[in-house]
This record gives C-alpha cells, sequence and structure tokens, in this order.
C-alpha cells in the first residue's frame, strides 16, 4: 500500500476552519486499513444523502453477525464456528470470523439492515439536525 508520507496538507488549512482533525483522522485511516479482502462487499450510493452496504457473508446467520456504530465508525463483527474434527482434503470456502470497520461522515446513521441470501444489506442516511442546515442572517442598521 502506497504511504502518504509525501502529501502535504497545509496549504488546506489557511482556507478550512477545524478540518485539521478531518484529514489526521483520513490519513490514518488509510494508513491502518487492514490488508485482507475478506469478506468482499460494495459501497453504492443511492442519493446524496443515503447510501447502503452489502457484504457477502455466506454461512453465517443473523446470531453470527453484530453490527455496531460509535460515533463515527461502523463496525461489523461475523463469528463463525470452525469444526476442527473435519479432515478437509480442500477447503475453498472461507469460514473465518472477520471484524470490518467503515468510517462514517458526519450525521451518517444506519437505518437498517438485513440479511437474505447470505448477503447484508446495511442502510445508511444522513441526516443533518435543523440547527446544522445553513440559515440566511438579515442584516440589520446601526441604530445611532
Amino acid at each position: 500500500m502506497t504511504k502518504l508520507t509525501a502529501l502535504d496538507l497545509h496549504p488546506l488549512y489557511r482556507n478550512a476552519i477545524g478540518v485539521d482533525r478531518l484529514f489526521d483522522r483520513l490519513i490514518n485511516n488509510i494508513e491502518s486499513t487492514s490488508q485482507t479482502n475478506y469478506p468482499p462487499y460494495n459501497i453504492v450510493q443511492v442519493d446524496e444523502n443515503e447510501y447502503f452496504i452489502e457484504m457477502a457473508v455466506a454461512g453465517l446467520d443473523e446470531e453470527d453477525l453484530e453490527i455496531t456504530q460509535d460515533q463515527s465508525t461502523l463496525t461489523i463483527t461475523g463469528k463463525i464456528e470452525v469444526s476442527e474434527t473435519l479432515n478437509y482434503l480442500h477447503k475453498g470456502i472461507a469460514g473465518r470470523s472477520f471484524r470490518r470497520e467503515f468510517t462514517l461522515a458526519d450525521h451518517v446513521e444506519v437505518t437498517e439492515a438485513n440479511l437474505n441470501k447470505g448477503i447484508l444489506f446495511i442502510r445508511l442516511k444522513r441526516e443533518i439536525p435543523e440547527a446544522m442546515k445553513p440559515k440566511t442572517i438579515a442584516i440589520g442598521q446601526v441604530s445611532e
């Protein structure tokens, strides 16, 4: 994996306030991403504020999966019991536990999760609170 050690983000800081934490989190997330591709997944953007994740979890039931959201981190954990007593001549089906983390943008929440035919569907939606939406400020006259 390519390291971002030569990337200088300081010129961006002069036009944005408070984003230094966002850039630091982004770089740390890229550097700490695991090299595993298991289980395979898709991320789909439905519209500007709605997304879903499709994850192939063949062989796992609802009770084998745990989905948690802690502030801006979505964690999906799958626990599978592997039989040590079987003598596999060929083992082509991955049967292993996993932990996959996704960093979520501000105000993105999981709205539902479903398991169908070995595919876990997780729907996400960004709902910006009214207090956070842009508002127009009226300009008044200064009274003397």
